[in-house]
Formats: structure tokens, C-alpha cells, sequence
């Protein structure tokens, strides 16, 4: 349902969209390989995923929103960003293994997912598979159900089967560049600036380094072909139309993933929904109005998934025990005194 409080006019951000990314990296062990992230906040963990050919980085302005609401994880998906580049095939399956492997590494208890592109169909994948760790989704420019080629823009009916053929997807994607040097462009409304491209661009020196990328277009089911993503996803967007999981759309027009037929069937289908219209975008929306998606995923989890918040006394003592294992010490008793531990500490030392 579309809900007053969460769907009042957008208000754009008047200054500009920062370039920086102010955040301590950290690194977690998955399957033998690194993956990198970054978090900010405390509480319950709120786990962005970005998609192709992006990372974290997309994620740099709206994280301080969700930080003030829980414990903001962004992550590097395998092969992207500054996570590890092993020697796989970067499919589907290697994707969701990773992330899987991600969750239950950092042990991300009761997930707030939010999630884009290619982190879409991971993000929805799991909590499909494990509906009883996820409190809510909230989703934009997303893969909701399987693809057909009748319903996609018409630049991208043309340039997605030539990106799906060897060798012309290898030599405009791995040799040429084209998501980074053209896609990622097109597809955001606003110039980026030269920090903004270069750190985009820092992960995929190389034409072996944007392996990654160049797979992602091979494992999107279109027309049911790969058959076995087709079902993947047809399975998340059956079981999607009858949870009652929270879930907030956040709606741009036109879109590519989500035009306007897509978001009608959304609205349509899915139930216990809160769309939000958020005015102009076409796919990299978090360039365009961070603040604005920031605002609304903060109103959005006050209102529908406050209920679900654990006790404030919870919370404290899950604050009790991050503040002790950032001074390497174990918890035996979480009631002992914060102050102590933290006069020789600033205070980013614990988040």
C-alpha cells in the first residue's frame, strides 16, 4: 500500500553528492578468499548489496542514514570492489555461495536487506531460502521476477545479446570497458564527477579483472534461458507475492530494471508493500538522490519494522559486547561500566 508519511513529494538534495568514502575498510575470510566491507552504527544489521559493475562505493551516502537506525554493512560481492578476485566462474551460484558465506561469517542475525541490480537477485535468493533471518527488504531498480526481452528498453533489446555472444560480449566488456566507460554513465542522470569514476573504475585495471562483469549479463534469465536462474528466480518471485515479509519499493521513473508496467505488477503482486515514488531515474539511482532513498529506507524501518526491533536493553547489551570486543576482550559480564573502557578510546573504535 502506498502510505502518506513515506510518499510525500521528494525533496532533491540541493548540495553536491559527496565523493568520498569515509569508511574504515574491513575484511572477513569466505571460502578461502577475502571480502571486503564496511560498516557504520550499531543495533541490527541493515546489509546493502550492490550489483554490476558497481560495489560498496555505491552505497557512501546513504549509509550514514541507516546507521542511525542499526548497524549498516555494505559488502563487496566476490570479485568486486576490494574483495578478493579467486579463480571461478563468477556465476550465480558463486555469487549467492559467497554472500551466504559472507552472512554467516560475520553471524548477521535478523538482516534488513536493501538491495540493487544484481544484489537484488542475491538479496531476494536469500531471504527466500531463509525467510526466518530476514526482517524486511527494501529494494530499487531490482530483478523481481524473470525477464522477458519484450519488456526491457530498446537500446538495452539490442546491446544485451551481443554482450551475451563470444567474442563480442568479451571485447566490449572485458577489453572495451563498456560498463564502466559507457553503461554506468547512461544510466545515471547526473555527470559523475572525476573521484566518482575513478573509484569505480579502481577495482578493473585490468582485462582479467573485469571477468566479474563480464559474466554478470551471462547468468541474467531471460526468456528462461539459463534455465536454472530462470527457476532460481521464478521460485523468489512465486514465493514474493505471498510472504508477508516487509518490503518497501522504491520507485523511479523511467527505470530499466522496473519500468512502468514492471512497478505496476509490483504494486499489484507483492503484498505488505510500501511503495515510494522518488521522481527521475534511470538505474543508478544512488547517485542521483542518496539522500532521498536514505530518508525513506530510515521512515520506512521506524514505522513497519519497528515491532519487530529487539529490546532496548538488548540492544545495549549487544553494544556492551561489540564496545569489549574492540578492546580484544571478552565479554563475561555485559553490565560492567562503558566508561572505563572508553576514556582512551575515541569513539569510532567501537563501531
Amino acid at each position: 500500500q502506498r502510505q502518506n508519511g513515506l510518499c510525500s513529494p521528494p525533496a532533491r538534495r540541493k548540495m553536491p553528492i559527496s565523493s568520498a568514502f569515509p569508511f574504515e575498510s574491513k575484511f572477513v575470510d569466505v571460502h578461502g578468499s577475502k571480502m571486503h566491507y564496511v560498516e557504520e552504527g550499531i543495533g541490527e544489521p541493515i546489509l546493502f548489496l550492490h550489483g554490476n559493475p558497481t560495489s560498496s562505493y555505491l552505497w557512501r551516502n546513504i549509509i550514514p542514514h541507516a546507521a542511525k537506525v542499526g548497524r549498516a554493512i555494505a559488502v563487496d560481492l566476490i570479485g568486486m570492489g576490494k574483495s578478493d578476485k579467486p579463480d571461478i566462474s563468477y556465476s550465480y551460484d558463486d555469487h549467492y555461495g559467497y554472500l551466504v558465506g559472507f552472512i554467516e561469517a560475520l553471524q548477521l542475525k535478523k538482516v534488513t536487506l536493501v538491495i540493487h541490480d544484481w544484489g537484488s537477485g542475491l538479496g531476494f535468493r536469500y531471504a527466500h531460502a531463509h525467510e526466518d533471518n530476514v526482517r524486511g527488504i527494501a529494494f530499487m531498480e531490482a530483478s523481481v521476477r524473470p525477464l522477458n526481452f519484450k519488456d526491457m528498453p530498446l537500446d538495452t533489446r539490442i546491446m544485451l545479446p551481443v554482450v551475451r555472444t563470444f567474442p563480442f560480449g568479451y571485447l566490449l566488456i572485458q577489453v572495451g570497458n563498456i560498463f564502466l566507460s559507457k553503461l554506468l554513465h547512461e544510466m545515471t542522470l547526473r555527470k559523475l564527477a572525476k573521484e566518482e569514476i575513478a573509484a569505480y573504475n579502481a577495482p578493473f585495471p585490468t582485462i582479467k579483472s573485469r571477468k566479474p562483469v563480464a559474466q554478470f549479463p551471462l547468468e541474467v534469465p531471460f526468456d528462461g534461458k539459463p534455465v536454472k536462474n530462470h527457476s532460481t528466480v521464478a521460485g523468489y518471485s512465486e514465493w514474493l507475492k505471498v510472504t508477508q515479509m516487509p518490503k518497501l519499493f522504491l520507485n523511479f521513473s523511467p527505470g530499466v530494471l522496473i519500468n512502468k508496467g514492471m512497478a505496476e505488477w509490483i504494486e499489484k503482486s507483492l503484498p505488505n508493500l510500501t511503495t515510494v515514488d522518488c521522481g527521475a531515474g534511470k538505474h543508478f539511482v544512488q547517485e542521483d538522490a542518496p539522500d532521498l532513498i536514505g530518508q525513506k529506507i530510515v521512515a520506512w524501518m521506524s514505522t513497519q519494522l519497528s515491532s519487530q526491533s529487539e529490546p532496548s536493553s538488548r540492544r545495549i547489551d549487544m553494544y556492551k559486547t561489540r564496545l569489549w570486543e574492540a578492546h580484544g576482550l571478552h565479554v563475561a559480564c555485559p553490565d560492567l561500566d562503558l566508561v572505563s573502557a572508553t576514556e582512551s578510546q575515541p569513539s569510532h573504535a567501537i563501531l
